[in-house]
């Protein structure tokens, strides 16, 4: 039993050893990215591509209210034919499928300009923390926006100024 005990310390101490030259960072990318310029510009493209899709979007219900008002003036006249009548509840139906496609094209193409958009801020972050890591000597940098991070103790450096400054963010 002592054997595997002193077997085991000295399986460890290497480890131990070793852990004692890592270095570890924390950087808050969340704080960092919602204060990077690149930011602000995208949200505001997005806002406006998005504004241009939810004013179609209202002409498009408009219209289609109009056209269901005019239908349930005919449907239960007695004087318009059956044709005139299905002719217009058919429009209705295409005009209602037409309304759902332009919400999902929509949906896609803002999905689309968003990563198009957000993605290479992200990749600009993600270089600079690398730059800062490489720099200063850092084993790990920990994110501490993502909630996964259970223990934050005292034996690391927060490095999220020193990545604000390599992105030139006060």
């Amino acid at each position: 039993m002592i054997k595997k005990l002193f077997f085991a310390a000295m399986l460890a101490l290497p480890m131990c050893l070793s852990a004692q030259s890592l270095k570890f960072g924390t950087v808050n990318t969340g704080e960092v990215f919602n204060v990077m310029p690149e930011k602000a510009t995208a949200e505001a493209t997005l806002k406006a591509a998005s504004d241009k899709y939810e004013a179609e979007f209202k002409r498009l219900q408009e219209d289609f209210q109009k056209d269901v008002a005019d239908f349930e003036k005919i449907k239960d006249d007695a004087a318009t034919p059956a044709a005139i009548k299905e002719r217009h509840e058919k429009d209705l139906q295409d005009k209602y499928q037409k309304i759902q496609n332009f919400q999902q094209t929509a949906a896609q193409d803002l999905q689309k300009q968003q990563e198009t958009l957000i993605g290479p801020i992200q990749a600009k972050l993600q270089q600079a923390i690398q730059a800062v890591g490489a720099e200063n000597g850092f084993t790990y940098i920990f994110d501490l926006s993502i909630p996964s991070i259970i223990y934050h103790g005292n034996g690391n450096q927060d490095v999220t100024p020193l990545v604000k400054a390599k992105l030139g963010i006060k």
